[in-house]
């Protein structure tokens, strides 16, 4: 290729519309004659549907929140368990049972009952779970909660940095 073989690209040049008189387009320079749509700052605000009632207010009102500390968790039960039949049954083994995943959180319930000494360590366990657990001679280990103390930001403080005296 030379320099001199180079050619330009062919591209349609958009229609400029409202330029005026002077540009050969005519008087309503390809706005149409009249209406809202042919003056300067004209057109319909967005959502305007020509007086029908827009689409916003024909909807219904979606009410209530959604609470942002909401966990949803895998449930396993005592006979689930029981099946298993390992000592120590944690995320990793249910996980190798098909019964929950390992990256979701699960909560043990008492729906049935076991026999066996089992320990078992999940994110969360019912109160009638963990009875029937140590019923059976077992041991449910759940995650510590770290609970903050009343006017924890204020006491945290306090403790981390000792009062200087001069």
């Amino acid at each position: 290729m030379k320099l001199h073989e180079i050619k330009a690209a062919k591209h349609k040049d958009t229609k400029r519309l409202g330029r005026g008189i002077g540009s050969g387009s005519g008087k309503t320079s390809g706005r149409g004659t009249k209406g809202q749509n042919s003056r300067t700052g004209g057109g319909v605000k967005l959502g305007f549907e020509g007086g029908q009632t827009k689409l916003s207010r024909r909807l219904p009102k979606v009410r209530g929140f959604k609470a942002l500390s909401h966990k949803q968790y895998q449930v396993i039960s005592l006979d689930q368990i029981s099946k298993i039949g390992k000592a120590i049954v944690d995320k990793k083994v249910l996980a190798e049972a098909g019964m929950a995943s390992e990256k979701k959180l699960v909560k043990l319930l008492s729906n049935g009952s076991i026999t066996t000494k089992v320990t078992i360590s999940v994110d969360a366990a019912s109160k009638s779970a963990i009875k029937a657990v140590e019923k059976a001679g077992g041991k449910v280990v759940l995650p510590e909660i770290k609970k903050a103390e009343k006017g924890s930001k204020k006491a945290t403080k306090a403790e981390a940095t000792p009062n200087k005296t001069k």
